[in-house]
């Protein structure tokens, strides 16, 4: 019964995960490492599937190991957040969308930016 949970729970996880790839103010990689953490639980494949994905893999393997953001990932993050506010205001949007974009995306960018970068790569 547990590990049927744990599977629902990482299956909606990861479909907010990709929603949040588009949709402003839904994070992307915490339902990741969420629904990572649930199929390890439930799911042996599926887990493999999300570890061995191009995208979400070595994001998911240097949080596992380093509790790090990639230096690259972390620049992504910033600008997109960055530009979810700019473009909330260019389109005119109500002002408590605004306060509320202004008050939860710094927090959520000082949090990015505050987490190590990881291991660095041996210089071949």
């Amino acid at each position: 019964m547990f590990r049927s949970l744990w599977l629902l729970i990482g299956l909606a996880s990861l479909a907010l995960g990709i929603a949040g790839v588009v949709l402003p103010l839904l994070p992307t990689t915490p339902f990741v490492l969420l629904a990572a953490y649930c199929f390890a639980r439930s799911s042996p494949r599926l887990h493999d599937w999300l570890l061995g994905h191009r995208l979400f893999g070595p994001l998911i393997a240097n949080w596992q190991r380093h509790r790090a953001i990639s230096p690259r990932a972390k620049l992504l993050a910033l600008l997109s957040m960055a530009g979810v506010l700019g473009l909330s205001v260019a389109m005119g949007a109500p002002q408590r969308v605004i306060l509320i974009q202004a008050l939860i995306l710094p927090a959520t960018a000082l949090f990015i930016a505050t987490r190590p970068n990881g291991p660095r790569k041996p210089l071949t």
